[in-house]
């Protein structure tokens, strides 16, 4: 059976080095490149044509999710293993969208990476039990209404939004400090996926969350 083509792709150079180090004492892998920026990497991959991609997320000159997507156009065969430090699901989901096959963090074991890439090679995934964690989290909050994941406090935030108080009226209605209604309007746009407060104040009304301030 022929060796396993893997291409490194991580802008570190210690951890870069590290792990093909290591994967070059496995009798089957072969490391055929490595690239600091997901740009770089995608160039390379159509240059060399590995079996298995191991990708970092966050880089300069094109991220790991930005390169995984034109990989996959170039090369939809290949099978691209995330290796990261974040398993908070806004990066889980990008990544797995964008292609990922795999998704492990930076505290796995070298044997553990080398691991993934023989399972990666035969199609078999992994998925980092926190990473797991973050996806079916991320599936019980999806069955849920956007407003009902906000706090009680954002909720708050939200029906005086909706009633067009600024953020200092706000902060004086609620006794709250201005950086924190910042932050409460910050999430609340996040939460219920709007562009701005105007946005924000439509779903309030729409979804019947509005009452009598004083």
């Amino acid at each position: 059976m022929d060796a396993i083509k893997v291409l490194v792709v991580d802008d570190h150079d210690v951890v870069r080095k590290g792990i093909t180090t290591y994967l070059m004492t496995e009798d089957d892998i072969d490391v055929v490149g490595e690239a600091s920026s997901g740009n770089e990497g995608a160039s390379l991959a159509k240059k060399t044509n590995p079996d298995v991609i191991l990708m970092d997320l966050i880089m300069e000159n094109g991220t790991g999710i930005d390169a995984t997507k034109q990989i996959m156009a170039d090369l939809p065969e290949v099978k691209i293993i995330i290796l990261t430090s974040y398993y908070d699901d806004e990066k889980v989901f990008p990544a797995l969208e964008a292609g990922a096959f795999s998704y492990m963090l930076k505290t796995s074991s070298a044997d553990e990476i080398a691991n993934a890439i023989k399972k990666a090679a035969k199609g078999e995934n992994v998925i980092e039990p926190k990473v797991a964690g973050a996806m079916m989290n991320r599936i019980r909050t999806s069955e849920r209404l956007p407003h009902e994941l906000l706090t009680e406090r954002e909720l708050e935030v939200l029906v005086c939004i909706g009633n067009g108080l600024t953020n200092n009226e706000i902060s004086e209605k609620l006794f709250i400090g201005i950086k924190t209604v910042k932050t409460h309007v910050s999430n609340i746009l996040s939460k219920l996926d709007v562009q701005d407060r105007t946005q924000a104040a439509v779903y309030a009304h729409r979804n019947g969350l509005m009452k009598e301030t004083n």
